[in-house]
């Protein structure tokens, strides 16, 4: 069990915390990567999908014109889990294809569902912050296996406010959440998010799913959303 005194709100991640790695892994990943050269080629004119093949070649100095060295960009980032903004704004926008195709439907973890619920419900203020697109995240919840949980959350951050593992990236939720650091609690599976989060003065909870893992001796530790206690 984990006690948490005097939240005001709480900021989850998604993959490993709220939801399932392999889903991400296993599901998502390969979905947009077997779609991706076919998507770009035939959504290349719009405006919103051009934005992001312009930013790559810009950023890799790759000809703006040369889609198959940009695909093939777009490609290498996904086999080396990069996090590279364009390229989950791109993923964000494949699936969203494949969720409204029913091609498949978001996992999550029971315990995430009903703790998710009764906190809204007690009118705490729900947050995600995910390294996929804020598209990717308000379709993981509207189209989960458990319904459509994106009322449940009050606004979304991704990697256009920083990356997750900087301090800064905290201090700048904390700024537009507009409350004392020490009121947001952080949820995450990962040590390096935690830490950078606790630095910029959240309350953490790591969230190991496997129940064999090393205990955080930095973070308080749970296996599930029900081992999350809030008091006044």
């Amino acid at each position: 069990m984990a006690t948490f005194k005097n939240i005001q709100a709480i900021v989850t991640d998604i993959e490993g915390t709220t939801s399932s790695i392999s889903f991400v892994k296993d599901v998502l990943f390969p979905y947009a990567k077997n779609n991706l050269a076919q998507y770009v080629y035939e959504n290349s004119h719009k405006k919103e999908v051009k934005e992001q093949l312009d930013q790559v070649a810009l950023n890799c100095d790759i000809p703006s014109s040369d889609t198959v060295q940009i695909i093939q960009q777009l490609l290498n980032w996904i086999d080396s889990d990069t996090k590279a903004t364009p390229l989950k704004t791109l993923q964000g926008m494949i699936w969203q294809q494949g969720y409204e195709n029913n091609d498949y439907q978001a996992h999550m973890y029971d315990d995430a569902v009903s703790l998710l619920n009764q906190w809204s419900q007690k009118n705490i203020p729900l947050f995600v912050y995910s390294s996929g697109s804020v598209l990717a995240q308000k379709l993981f919840f509207k189209y989960s296996c458990a319904g459509n949980l994106l009322p449940l959350f009050k606004d979304h951050f991704d990697t256009h406010i920083g990356h997750k593992q900087d301090h800064q990236s905290y201090e700048a939720i904390q700024k537009q959440l507009a409350m004392p650091a020490n009121e947001i609690l952080f949820l995450s599976d990962i040590t390096g998010e935690l830490d950078a989060a606790q630095k910029a003065g959240f309350q953490t909870c790591h969230v190991l799913r496997d129940k064999t893992a090393l205990i955080s001796q930095v973070h308080p530790c749970v296996s599930s959303f029900q081992q999350i206690t809030l008091s006044r």
